[in-house]
């Protein structure tokens, strides 16, 4: 595998770099191969030692050198982001499917097989920079489109809920759902009082929380994210009509997740997992895709449905609400720099171009003033200047000055109207491409009320639930029990199934039941609905991509086991080779093959699967042991298993167990397919 930077490598189709990068390219540095010199371009002739008085005299303070290096050095970090602190950036295009010049006129979708450059940001929610990938959270996927009238930016998040329907509560739930401010416990994690206190008192949290609890709250990957836009937007068409819509990215390798007990351990083996898989898979070629897909509802039919179209607890179901593929995006690009290109690239869902606007979603409304204060606080007022955050069109205004300006403005005029500068920069009119809000219509008295319509807490909810299927439940209920049994306050942990029962009272009895608190009395609301598009049962399967890990030693069959990786790797399943050490393994035909982890470098939760090719060791009982521990872990997490001919003896058939998943090479012409498709599948819930 090339884990060298895609720096130089060209997009999927050939052509040279995109404009944005070409843009980017007046800001890329390459800094080896020249002298060290000073920020201000002195040579330097030392870079180890501080000036002294003597070899054992005291510093100088007219060591200059030392100490722009350490002035640097202590301030060189920037406020961390209050949430989605830990995330990570790459780079791709749009590629527009079809027109959608009948619902909007944003430039981008006009033209089907129009391309945009574009950057995106993962992340977590709840912890810190320096916490870890894999932990149970809700994922946010910011893209900033650079298209030509201007960067458009869309973010959304791994559900299609969000935990408030005003954003009024915002503050209060992620500080209840932080790091507690005594003793900054515990990180990453909602597993604590205060979260769970919160949910309790703000029911209209439980239908985020279920979904979070549900595998959708510790994906398997980046690159298998499906991810919502939560908050209803507006198209508008060159006529003046608008649409409410939403947005929806579903990734073309399906929708897949660990198991709560690999998340879990992954976050100490290996914290950066989510970020390592997909920069390897970019600079492996295997690049990242995602439909982007839109929900139309026609302004008319605002109230149409059971649900409030502006209540962003609520989703839209597809089953209802049809998603339209409209195009699709290919990450093809890592970055080269983190700070630059993924500290400092900046969000606001209020980047809009013509022919997107907004609705009267309150979240939304108060998103639209949250994100640029936290730009300037985190980035200062000028953050838009930055390389990544630079749109590719150019802008004019009179906002002048500030902290790290970069523009030389060398006009007189910094003001509207003038006549100096002929009234320039001017405005552009709606009909020639200048941005006009739609003019919906907005009447009514001055409030602080929510309409009754949002206040229906638990209708969505026990639809999620009942979508589930029979495994997904099983999960679902694990995490709310993990999650509370972590709680000190028994009334808290009462209050919570008190909630849940009328989510369903299955499900609050067995949690109830195993967190040591009294069965809530009634039931759930008298709602039977289920939605096919709700559960990760039905999402596509591929073996692309996926990581099998071959554990072998010397001596095995080379003719076998070269034709089932061949034939693996053919299908773009990427491989591990595991042994006792680095270096080579030699078959008994004398064929070599390269190791590239050892049994202390890798781990069964770090891979999809397993290959048990067995073999000789010159510390053979060790060798076997370590074997058996991944047998042992990666069938009781239902991974499929191919065994070689070699290695049949690693596991052991029995009437009490059925071995789904298990492939065997012996006797077996069609190994290589069968054991790719038992790849594919991922998960065998029915083995025994």
């Amino acid at each position: 595998m090339d884990h060298s930077s895609s720096r130089n490598k060209k997009g999927i189709d050939g052509n040279q770099q995109d404009a944005k990068q070409e843009q980017l390219d007046q800001y890329r540095i390459q800094n080896t191969g020249k002298p060290m010199t000073t920020n201000q371009g002195r040579t330097i002739s030392n870079d180890e030692q501080i000036l002294t008085a003597g070899e054992r005299g005291p510093g100088l303070l007219e060591d200059w050198h030392y100490f722009e290096k350490m002035t640097h050095f202590v301030q060189e970090e920037e406020p961390e982001r209050v949430v989605h602190a830990r995330g990570y950036s790459a780079y791709g295009e749009f590629e527009c499917y079809q027109s959608m010049k009948h619902v909007t006129k944003a430039g981008f979708l006009q033209e089907p097989g129009k391309k945009t450059p574009l950057t995106i940001r993962f992340s977590t929610v709840q912890g810190p920079r320096g916490s870890y990938d894999t932990a149970r959270d809700l994922r946010c996927q910011g893209v900033k489109f650079y298209t030509e009238e201007g960067n458009y930016d869309l973010t959304t998040i791994a559900m299609p809920v969000l935990i408030n329907n005003d954003p009024m509560k915002f503050p209060d739930a992620m500080h209840a759902y932080q790091a507690k401010s005594d003793d900054d416990i515990p990180t990453a994690s909602g597993a604590h009082d205060r979260f769970w206190d919160y949910v309790a008192n703000n029911p209209e949290s439980i239908h985020m929380v279920t979904w979070i609890m549900s595998d959708r709250g510790i994906i398997r990957s980046y690159r298998m994210m499906e991810s919502w836009s939560i908050n209803t937007y507006l198209f508008v068409n060159e006529k003046g009509v608008a649409t409410f819509v939403r947005f929806v990215w579903k990734p073309m390798l399906g929708v897949h997740s660990f198991l709560q007990d690999e998340a879990l351990k992954i976050g100490g083996i290996d914290p950066d997992f989510h970020r390592k898989d997909l920069r390897e898979a970019i600079d492996c070629g295997a690049y990242p895709e995602y439909e982007l897909g839109v929900q139309l509802i026609p302004m008319e039919d605002e109230f149409k449905y059971d649900f409030d179209v502006l209540d962003p607890t609520k989703f839209w179901p597809e089953e209802l609400v049809p998603v339209h593929s409209i195009g699709k995006m290919t990450l093809n690009r890592n970055i080269d720099n983190y700070h630059t290109e993924s500290e400092q690239v900046a969000f606001n869902p209020a980047n809009v171009v013509p022919g997107i606007d907004f609705s009267n979603d309150p979240v939304l409304q108060g998103r639209l003033i949250a994100y640029h204060n936290a730009q300037v606080h985190r980035i200062g007022p000028n953050f838009q200047e930055l390389p990544i955050n630079r749109s590719l069109c150019p802008f004019h205004n009179n906002q002048r000055r500030g902290p790290m300006r970069f523009r030389i403005d060398v006009d007189q005029v910094n003001y509207h109207k003038n006549s100096l500068a002929n009234n320039t920069p001017y405005t552009t009119p709606p009909e020639e491409g200048g941005y006009e809000h739609y003019p919906k219509k907005v009447e009514g008295h001055v409030t602080r009320n929510r309409s009754a319509s949002f206040t229906d807490y638990f209708t969505q909810p026990r639809i999620f639930w009942n979508s589930l299927t029979p495994v997904e439940k099983q999960h679902t209920i694990e995490a709310f029990s993990y999650q509370l049994g972590k709680v000190k306050s028994e009334s808290v942990r009462q209050q919570n199934v008190n909630l849940l029962v009328n989510v369903d009272q299955e499900l609050a009895c067995i949690i109830a039941d195993n967190i040591g608190v009294e069965r809530p009395s009634g039931t759930h609301i008298s709602v039977s609905t289920s939605y096919p598009s709700l559960s990760q049962a039905n999402t596509p399967r591929y073996a692309n991509t996926l990581k099998v890990g071959v554990l072998i030693g010397d001596g095995f069959n080379g003719k076998e086991v070269t034709s089932a990786l061949q034939f693996l790797q053919k299908n773009g399943v990427f491989i591990e080779i595991i042994s006792e050490k680095l270096g080579f393994v030699t078959g008994a035909d004398g064929i070599k093959i390269k190791v590239n982890k050892t049994f202390l470098t890798s781990s069964p939760y770090l891979v999809d699967a397993i290959y048990i090719v067995g073999g000789n060791s010159q510390y053979q009982a060790k060798f076997m042991q370590d074997v058996l521990g991944f047998v042992h872990d990666a069938y009781k997490h239902y991974k499929p298993i191919g065994l070689a001919s070699t290695g049949q003896s690693y596991i052991q058939t029995s009437p009490n167990n059925n071995l789904a998943g298990v492939v065997f090479a012996a006797n077996n012409p069609n190994f290589p397919q069968d054991f790719t498709t038992a790849i594919a599948q991922q998960r065998f819930w029915n083995r025994k």
